[in-house]
């Protein structure tokens, strides 16, 4: 942690203006190309799963992990920002459990040397994100996961993470198209939209969450015709997602939904899940939920072994910090939190929960 603390951390100190674009302004990406030679390409040695967007990410990649773990594949995830460890962002094994502080430890004391070549051959420039993209690789790599759902970190053409090409990319995935870190990709939705379709690769499927603005459907679907890449599109009028109730699950409230997905344009899919118990709550986590069940389907019709009951039972047993969860103040009182990642507040600001406070 040392290490990582004295890197460039942009999530820390933000995002420069039009560094997420596919611009003279945005991220070098080279450098993190050249990066990847000098650990030998980790990424070219697993099947990967590109998640972007602007909201839904993390949990569509949380969603799909499980899924495949539930079929009984070795999947690596990785995702960001973290809450109490950044441990989290990378994980592995049957239960997709944050990567283990020797392991992490480990990886990065084999790895060390070629770092620090690294960062004397680009100056220093090398950035927190990007150094720790690379470690979940190289852990990846070093695991033989057999697939890796990966998501972006900010954008998408110019984030570290799109080093993978076409040969190494199973799906793409965007989940949503929204007016966040405006500055850093180019100043509209259109620019955004751009931005995270880069992740797009020719050939491979692009599975749309949404639903998108028509016009901005458009730019991502152009953008997938232009790379001969079928779309899946998790928000057509033949996939149909309620939630029917609330309960409770093993001491956590869950919501009771059926997932009715049937796909005619590009590929065709069906899937139809009844009574699925969700403890991701509300309905743009059904919505994830669905993002992640069709980019189940787009992996089992390109030959991917996962059956409706893996399907089921990944999304029945996901279930992420911050995202929707209870938190018991005291008996009979609790408060409901989300939470989504924002712009560097001033540390003057701080948030406080008191004893008074109402049901949320």
């Amino acid at each position: 942690m040392e290490y990582m603390d004295s890197l460039k951390n942009y999530e820390k100190v933000g995002v420069p203006k039009g560094a997420g674009t596919d611009s003279d302004d945005g991220f070098d990406l080279s450098r993190m190309r050249r990066l990847m030679v000098r650990l030998g390409n980790p990424q070219s040695h697993f099947k990967a799963v590109h998640i972007a967007g602007t909201k839904g990410k993390g949990s569509t990649a949380a969603f799909l992990s499980n899924i495949l773990r539930a079929e009984g594949y070795s999947v690596g995830c990785y995702s960001s920002p973290h809450i109490q460890t950044i441990r989290e962002r990378i994980s592995l094994g049957n239960f997709g459990e944050p990567v283990s502080a020797k392991t992490l430890n480990s990886i990065f004391l084999q790895i060390k040397k070629t770092l620090d070549q690294a960062m004397e051959h680009e100056n220093g420039r090398m950035s927190h994100f990007e150094v720790f993209t690379a470690i979940a690789f190289t852990l990846f790599a070093r695991e033989n996961v057999d697939i890796a759902v990966i998501e972006a970190g900010l954008g998408g053409a110019r984030d570290a993470t799109n080093i993978i090409s076409s040969s190494e990319l199973a799906a793409s995935v965007i989940t949503t198209i929204g007016e966040e870190h405006l500055a850093a990709l180019g100043g509209s939705l259109e620019s955004i939209a751009m931005a995270k379709s880069g992740i797009i690769k020719h050939g491979c499927p692009v599975v749309l969450g949404g639903p998108f603005l028509p016009h901005i459907e458009c730019i991502l679907r152009d953008k997938a015709l232009s790379m001969s890449s079928p779309v899946v599109s998790a928000s057509d009028a033949g996939n149909r997602s309620t939630i029917k109730g609330i309960s409770m699950l093993n001491g956590r409230p869950c919501q009771s939904c059926d997932l009715v997905i049937q796909v005619e344009r590009d590929f065709k899919l069906f899937l139809e899940l009844l009574d699925v118990k969700l403890c991701m709550l509300g309905s743009h986590q059904l919505q994830n939920a669905a993002t992640a069940s069709c980019a189940a389907l787009c992996l089992r019709n390109l030959g991917w072994r996962i059956s409706d009951g893996s399907i089921r039972a990944g999304l029945e047993h996901t279930f992420l910090l911050g995202r929707s969860q209870f938190l018991v103040l005291r008996e009979g009182r609790f408060v409901g939190v989300d939470v989504g990642f924002v712009e560097p507040l001033p540390s003057s600001i701080s948030f406080s929960v008191s004893d008074s406070a109402p049901i949320i």
